[in-house]
């Protein structure tokens, strides 16, 4: 089991949100790249970027944050990025600067073709994110909710060949209420690419939860703001789940 530190980047700062909302803000750090080296030598295998500006605005926005980042520990670990991706351009952009993943989200949804020419051009390096209310896919930064089903979309995206799925349970995000297990399994036992649980991560039951469920194809799942109020312990936990999941 991938526990995953997420550093969410708005205006240069480490920050996180509740439930998407850009005026429900917590800084939790003015300089990204220290953040991005606390969480490598707390023993992270893999770092995830949110540019919450560029998932707000539809293009990158903190790429001086991110590309130091890449700098400093993308040699060390992949990282994975999502937020503003809307185009091929800046897909091979950020690849070149060091990025193992790029996660492409609302372009997904309204413009499939985009998904499927990145994961055509850029295999192995596609990740997408689906954000979603009681099963409904939400866009534009969880600010439009849509009739798509989320198993629906996964299904056609897999037949795409991206990597694997993000799975934000976005009533949930930044609220420290309990990862939604049960909709996170439904969701990879309906794929075969990895799923990632996201959103409401809350403390180590829910790390012991998700390991008993790994062998349905969880593969990971995005730490958000209980490693940064200290609800959980990252180190503690990978730790932990590494024990859990040991053959």
């Amino acid at each position: 089991m991938l526990l995953i530190p997420a550093i969410d980047l708005k205006d240069g700062k480490c920050v996180r949100l509740q439930q998407g909302d850009m005026n429900l803000t917590t800084t939790f750090g003015e300089d990204p790249v220290e953040m991005a080296r606390r969480w490598v030598d707390a023993g992270a295998r893999r770092l995830h970027l949110v540019d919450l500006n560029g998932a707000f605005a539809g293009k990158p926005a903190n790429e001086g944050a991110i590309r130091a980042i890449l700098r400093e520990v993308g040699s060390e670990i992949p990282v994975q990025l999502g937020g503003g991706i809307r185009d091929l351009d800046t897909i091979e952009r950020y690849l070149d600067a060091g990025l193992s993943y790029v996660i492409i989200g609302t372009a997904a949804v309204k413009n499939p073709g985009f998904l499927q020419d990145a994961a055509s051009a850029f295999g192995g390096a596609v990740l997408v994110g689906l954000d979603a209310r009681d099963g409904k896919v939400a866009t534009d930064g969880w600010s439009k909710l849509t009739g798509h089903e989320v198993v629906d979309l996964a299904r056609k995206f897999e037949d795409y060949g991206v990597e694997g799925v993000i799975y934000t349970d976005i009533g949930r995000d930044g609220m420290l209420s309990g990862i939604n297990i049960e909709a996170t399994v439904r969701l990879a036992q309906a794929l075969t690419m990895p799923v990632y649980a996201s959103g409401g991560l809350s403390g180590m039951a829910d790390i012991e939860a998700l390991c008993a469920v790994e062998h349905e194809g969880v593969d990971g799942v995005i730490c958000g703001r209980a490693i940064y109020t200290g609800d959980l312990d990252f180190a503690a936990a990978q730790a932990r789940a590494d024990a859990l999941t040991e053959v």
